[in-house]
């Protein structure tokens, strides 16, 4: 007949019946796309943290709003995706290797009842060693450490990307659906230039930004009760009103939040009242409002 072939020999798979009804195989990146779903599908809010240049104390900010929010009572997931300087385990005090489940998935650490941590940190041998990866390996790297992390039930998982436009972000962009930017500032022009970088970052990729937050913004003098424009200030508000995106808040500079990142204490565990710790308060406040 006109459809049979011999054995071994090629067939025309456009009229081959064969080849025309089995199934094709699901793609690898399918596959991975199901198991991240399955994994943060108990997580009702993700944010990524994120910014366009660095050295704007996006990860102090980051440990601040997951300690801020996890005192509200909100169950909180704080994790470090910057694959060549990670930090959020020396600024929160936990550096301990994880432990893993039976099927492999990692442990986060606890900071207190309703924080938990996790870095990308924690799996590297050696600490001062470089990594050196090209685009594919990094972003294969992020997308199966989110994966393989074992949350548990979270109101909001916040994800410290590095700074820039590159691999880190996209990887969280692309793996992570419903994510919701939080571009972090400082008040003067060379950071406002970057930052609107990341804005349309966001646009070009289709991640949802939930607004800014400026930081390093003036802050009262301890010693003379004046106040003190280190970066300028209102360099968040204009861009936010320039690019029509919600400013979350402004953060006072804070000279003891150094000292505090390096002792792994981050500033709000000491539960005192400061210009700062109210700041971060209000910028919580302002997250929830934007979210209802």
């Amino acid at each position: 007949m006109a459809n049979e072939r011999q054995s071994g020999s090629p067939c025309d798979k456009e009229t081959c019946e064969s080849c025309r009804t089995k199934p094709s195989a699901p793609a690898d990146r399918d596959i991975d796309t199901e198991r991240i779903e399955r994994s943060l599908s108990t997580i009702r809010y993700k944010f990524l943290v994120m910014s366009g240049k660095g050295g704007v104390g996006k990860s102090s900010i980051s440990t601040s709003l997951a300690v801020g929010m996890s005192q509200k009572g909100m169950r909180v997931g704080l994790m470090d995706v910057d694959l060549h300087g990670p930090s959020i385990a020396t600024m929160m005090g936990i550096e301990q290797p994880i432990s893993v489940t039976p099927d492999q998935r990692m442990i986060p650490k606890s900071y207190n009842d309703y924080l938990k941590v996790i870095s990308i940190d924690y799996l590297l041998q050696d600490k001062d060693q470089p990594v050196i990866w090209r685009g594919p390996v990094k972003m294969g790297a992020i997308r199966q450490f989110i994966t393989d992390v074992q949350w548990g039930e979270l109101d909001v998982l916040i994800i410290d990307a590095p700074p820039g436009t590159g691999d880190e972000p996209l990887s969280v962009a692309q793996a992570v659906k419903d994510a919701k930017a939080i571009v972090v500032t400082t008040p003067q022009d060379v950071a406002l230039a970057d930052v609107r970088k990341s804005i349309n970052f966001c646009r070009k990729v289709d991640l949802q930004i939930l607004g800014i937050v400026e930081n390093m913004g003036p802050f009262t003098c301890p010693c003379c009760g004046e106040t003190v424009e280190v970066f300028k200030s209102g360099g968040g508000k204009a861009l936010a009103d320039q690019m029509n995106i919600p400013l979350l808040g402004t953060l006072p500079f804070e000279p003891k939040l150094v000292k505090a990142c390096d002792a792994g204490r981050p500033m709000l565990s000491e539960k005192t009242s400061t210009e700062f710790s109210r700041a971060i308060d209000a910028c919580i406040v302002r997250i929830t409002e934007e979210l209802s």
